[in-house]
């Protein structure tokens, strides 16, 4: 789990906004659309299929939006496929944000932190190649970081013909990846970016930095101690934490096909349960965790918690398999030490991504080629970039870095903070007012416009709902 960033929401999301949102909207008649209306503008876009939903925030309408893509943008004439997109419209005038989870689009209604700052208009992007955004039959070679930012420049061009003012691209984790590459290919394309949690895997064979991580993180060793203690527990009561698996399983009909049996699968949730608690739990979260000589329900219980077991099965890998191809052709992948869990760990080694893709779909690494491209571009042209991380979050140990030829830009660290969509907020004072005026300049609001406080937002994108863990 810990090789998957996090994917925000994704379409079972229950928040408060959605119970209230598509299950009840159903489509709003196409006659309410007049002259100039929003609806009849974005409908007149070549390409695009729009249904407007009952919006759920006030102030908004919401449109569902599908938008033909060439699956090669190399090769126009050949195969297309239909990308989905979730617009929140305010007003054409207003700055409009351009959010990626870089996994599903949320379909639900919600407000970035960008977003509720800037007051303005928001497109939520569906990443290429995770259903419905897939083209069939699938060619995998297709799913790179150039193809996906060329999906959203095509995008924003046919969109800037109605929403003509600012735009600012945003995202957390694999989604703040996401808007770092758009801006490296198409730096023209927005005015701002605001990113959020997005690791940068330069050197993807040394990852002394998340080792050093886990030896340092927080202020507290006896909360490091005790999550390592837990995470070794869980394979010394491998029989009984087997046994309890196979149960959930059956009852829910899980299957094992990808990771090849319960035991692997298990065992990768183990070598995920101190990545995932560091990522979404705060250090006071410690004193919920059970002691090490609890029960076996309760020991079963929080691995469940913390790294979701049925994440392991079929079922659960399935949606992010796009992710995972990417990782191990482009991306790249954390390899902490699992040092505390010698020797009782069995299948070490399966910790990457080619573990969990199927084995008729074809991957090569590209010896982080593409990731130094992206690294050297960030250091030497990043203009309106904010970077921004929680300094209890993972992964944040191998950060992007600005260097002499960036500009207006910077790199934020929220002090006690995990692996949030938030961190403008919880930044310290000088800070987050710095941070804030830059993003309402790029976006050119004014800087008496609505604050943080004051914005409506949703919860935090990446806690909504996140991957299982």
């Amino acid at each position: 789990m810990a090789l998957l960033l996090a994917a925000g929401i994704t379409g079972a999301g229950a928040t408060a906004a959605q119970a209230a949102g598509p299950a009840q909207a159903g489509t709003v008649k196409a006659g309410a659309a007049q002259a100039g209306d929003i609806l009849a503008q974005l409908k007149a876009i070549p390409g695009m299929q729009v249904t407007e939903k009952q919006s759920t925030l006030p102030g908004y309408r919401w449109f569902w939006l599908e938008y033909r893509q060439p699956v090669d943008h190399r090769n126009p004439r050949g195969q297309w496929f239909e990308q989905r997109i979730m617009l929140q419209h305010k007003s054409a005038d207003r700055p409009m944000v351009l959010y990626t989870s870089g996994y599903n689009t949320p379909e639900t209604m919600f407000t970035s932190e960008p977003t509720a700052l800037v007051d303005g208009n928001q497109i939520s992007v569906e990443y290429r190649y995770f259903t419905p955004s897939r083209p069939e039959p699938t060619d995998w070679k297709k799913d790179t970081i150039w193809q996906a930012a060329t999906d959203e420049h095509r995008l924003i061009g046919a969109l800037k013909t109605i929403y003509q003012g600012k735009w600012i691209s945003t995202g957390a984790s694999k989604g703040g990846m996401t808007a770092v590459y758009h801006k490296r290919f198409y730096p023209r394309d927005v005015d701002g970016s605001v990113v959020y949690v997005a690791p940068n895997d330069v050197n993807n064979n040394d990852d002394r930095a998340y080792d050093k991580f886990f030896q340092t993180v927080g202020s507290d060793p006896g909360c490091r101690t005790h999550v390592k203690a837990l995470a070794r527990e869980f394979l010394k009561r491998r029989p009984a934490m087997l046994k309890r698996f196979k149960a959930a399983a059956d009852e829910n009909g899980w299957t094992f096909s990808i990771l090849r049996s319960q035991d692997r699968a298990f065992e990768n949730s183990v070598m995920d349960y101190e990545w995932g608690f560091w990522q979404y739990s705060l250090q006071s979260d410690c004193a919920s965790l059970p002691a090490v000589d609890a029960s076996d329900d309760e020991i079963y219980q929080t691995l469940d918690n913390i790294s979701g077991l049925s994440f392991y099965s079929d079922q659960g890998l399935a949606p992010y398999i796009p992710y995972y191809y990417q990782a191990g052709t482009q991306l790249g992948w954390p390899t902490p030490k699992f040092k505390h869990l010698r020797p009782l760990l069995r299948y070490e080694d399966s910790y990457q991504p080619r573990t969990y893709v199927p084995r008729d779909i074809p991957m090569r690494f590209d010896n982080g080629r593409a990731m130094r491209d992206i690294d050297r571009w960030v250091r030497g042209n990043a203009e309106h970039m904010l970077f921004l991380y929680g300094a209890n979050d993972p992964w944040g140990s191998e950060p992007f870095r600005l260097g002499h030829g960036s500009r207006d830009s910077a790199v934020y660290v929220a002090p006690g903070m995990n692996h949030s969509g938030r961190l403008i907020a919880k930044l310290p004072g000088d800070e987050q007012t710095k941070a804030t005026a830059d993003v309402k300049r790029w976006a050119g609001v004014g800087t008496g416009m609505q604050t943080l406080k004051s914005a409506p937002m949703a919860d935090d994108p990446l806690q909504l709902q996140r991957p299982p863990l």
